[in-house]
């Protein structure tokens, strides 16, 4: 299945802020909680204060159990997110994107537009009965959560990094068996 872009880019931002917080961090400062804001075309109120970086890192936890979470365990976090936020679906239409649901209003703080958008997208994701699309990179020495876009659902790693790296081993221990040492 094909996502919808706006699906797509909240479970690609709740990946990145959930593997954010693995080693190293790189979400330390609200620069780079800018940046992010930016990256991934948030509407609404822009995030510039310590407070909400530490609002958003304070997530983190929660978007990397609703995205590593089995079909019937996903259901009750997207549950729990929409109503503890009192989500309102309406559909929007901005920036590069059609028609698309949005739940929460865009002056709400930015945490709390990330917890249910990626709530909202895990709704289709759920329905879809396309869980297996999200799992737990490759790379022997990461734990970092992998969005599997591809058509051939082939993606191992969460990012170039781990699979350069996972590629260099596999390399160098051909070459190890190849040539005496």
């Amino acid at each position: 299945m094909v996502f919808t872009p706006d699906v797509s880019d909240a479970l690609g931002a709740a990946s990145e802020l959930a593997n954010s917080a693995l080693e190293p961090d790189t979400l330390e400062t609200p620069s780079d909680l800018t940046e992010f804001f930016d990256r991934w075309g948030y509407t609404g109120a822009r995030p510039r204060t310590r407070a909400d970086l530490e609002a958003v890192r304070d997530i983190r936890p929660r978007l990397r159990e609703l995205l590593r979470a089995d079909r019937a365990a996903a259901v009750d976090l997207v549950n729990a997110i929409l109503a503890e936020q009192q989500a309102v679906p309406r559909l929007v239409r901005h920036d590069r994107l059609d028609w698309h649901v949005h739940a929460i209003a865009d002056d709400r703080p930015l945490h709390e537009r990330v917890l249910v958008e990626t709530a909202m997208a895990m709704i289709d994701v759920i329905r879809a009965d396309e869980m297996e699309r999200l799992s737990i990179c490759a790379a022997s020495d990461c734990d970092g959560v992998v969005v599997d876009f591809s058509r051939n659902r082939s993606r191992k790693f969460c990012s170039t990094t781990c699979g350069n790296r996972e590629a260099q081993a596999a390399y160098r221990a051909r070459q190890g068996d190849s040539f005496p040492g």
